[in-house]
């Protein structure tokens, strides 16, 4: 019995290809990652090949994007609900082949803990 391992064997891709992922990259709005994923290659691959070309990859940043400080922010509205419009607590408790639903308000959802803890007991 003999066993073959498989090879592996490493991508090549052209400098035009590269080329065309780091232009795509330059693009606004675009990311790394995401020029990166779409055309099924590793982030980390394609910021190299920048590297390698002297581009310097754009900074990663996690933080969301905030307003410039000139601009106003816009106030906090609140909106009250409608306690009519809220959906009310359903349960379905079946034993054997009975079954029975509740229908509790929302509004008294911990009553409606309470009076389930004594229920199950």
């Amino acid at each position: 019995m003999t066993i073959t391992q498989p090879r592996r064997t490493r991508r090549t891709h052209s400098e035009a290809f590269k080329q065309s992922l780091i232009e795509a990259c330059g693009e606004p709005g675009a990311s790394v990652a995401d020029v990166a994923l779409a055309n099924g290659i590793n982030a980390n691959q394609l910021r190299r090949w920048m590297r390698e070309r002297g581009i310097e990859p754009p900074e990663l940043s996690c933080l969301p994007l905030r307003a410039a400080a000139s601009e106003p922010m816009g106030a906090f509205v609140p909106v009250q609900r409608s306690p009519s419009l809220e959906a009310p607590i359903r349960l379905e408790l079946r034993k054997g082949s009975a079954v029975v639903t509740v229908d509790w308000p929302a509004s008294s959802a911990a009553a409606c803990g309470a009076w389930l803890r004594e229920w199950l007991g």
